[in-house]
């Protein structure tokens, strides 16, 4: 059993892919997005081409191109994940490989969706993945939307590959999470945003977090308050950005109202890709609202 550590950092963003009015990438605002996420926010690392940036509509050409203008941008002072998982195994190891040639620090792999495979298929999933490049791996366990989640005995499984190191946990399922990092010394960060505090309190190590990218500082601050000791400061940080996340995080995509936010602050962002909407007006005041309340606050 692995000694559970910060092998990512602590604080990460689920890193939007900016885009132009056009629709293409926005590679000068990928890239400045990023210094802001890192120097400005205070996040440890960034996930690339996840869902939250957009991976079902990019193409491999573009994915390359995030990564390589991330890690130019701030790889020297952050960890840089790749999202590199599909349903389909063999396109996976191709995403893989061209994020480990692209400088990526390490791979996010999502439980295959739509096709809901078998434990075993899932478990032949991210093995042969994880050998097909020399990087570190996070799993995510998202059920909710891959419908298969990954079971207990498959984690197990899973974390003896030597590469297979962490878990973006996104089950909603505590006690679960709690099971099998105890079980298995996989370092595990919490995928779901209205959860972080409750699952840093039992031990997961981080997060990977949609609402970072406008509350990193706030995050950090309420780890920072329970890490020292200060539990009731940390619930109240926690009680302070409540509508914040709410906003961000239960009234559509979260990739949708996260790219209307930065847009209210000038920040790089863009639309999404069809078939994802932009945020509405009155969610983008809402968000603006919520913002600007944790400023006076």
């Amino acid at each position: 059993m692995r000694n559970a550590t910060r092998p990512f950092g602590r604080t990460l963003a689920a890193m939007i892919t900016p885009f132009t009015p056009s629709g293409e990438l926005d590679v000068p605002g990928t890239a400045a997005l990023a210094r802001h996420l890192v120097d400005e926010q205070g996040l440890d690392g960034l996930v690339v081409n996840g869902t939250t940036g957009e991976s079902p509509t990019t193409t491999d050409a573009e994915k390359a191109q995030v990564i390589e203008t991330v890690i130019e941008a701030v790889g020297d002072r952050a960890h840089v994940i790749a999202g590199a998982s599909t349903y389909d195994t063999r396109h996976s190891v191709r995403l893989a490989q061209a994020a480990e040639k692209a400088g990526a620090h390490g791979l996010l792999l999502v439980t295959p969706y739509y096709n809901k495979p078998t434990q075993d298929g899932i478990a032949a999933h991210f093995t042969t993945i994880a050998d097909a490049a020399e990087l570190p791996v996070m799993l995510y366990d998202i059920p909710p939307r891959s419908v298969v989640g990954i079971a207990e005995a498959t984690f197990d499984r899973l974390a003896q590959h030597p590469r297979i190191i962490a878990v973006k946990d996104a089950t909603c399922d505590l006690a679960k999470a709690h099971r099998v990092r105890v079980a298995t010394g996989l370092a595990f960060y919490c995928g779901v945003d209205e959860l972080n505090l409750a699952a840093y309190a039992t031990g997961q190590v981080g997060v990977v977090s949609v609402v970072a990218h406008l509350l990193g500082k706030q995050i950090n601050a309420m780890f920072d308050a329970y890490d020292a000791g200060d539990t009731a400061q940390a619930s109240a940080i926690n009680d302070r950005i409540l509508p914040a996340v709410t906003n961000l995080m239960t009234r559509g995509p979260g990739l949708a109202a996260v790219k209307a936010g930065l847009k209210g602050l000038g920040l790089p962002a863009g639309d999404p890709r069809l078939p994802i909407l932009p945020g509405d007006q009155a969610l983008t005041a809402d968000i603006a609202t919520a913002l600007a309340d944790l400023k006076e606050a």
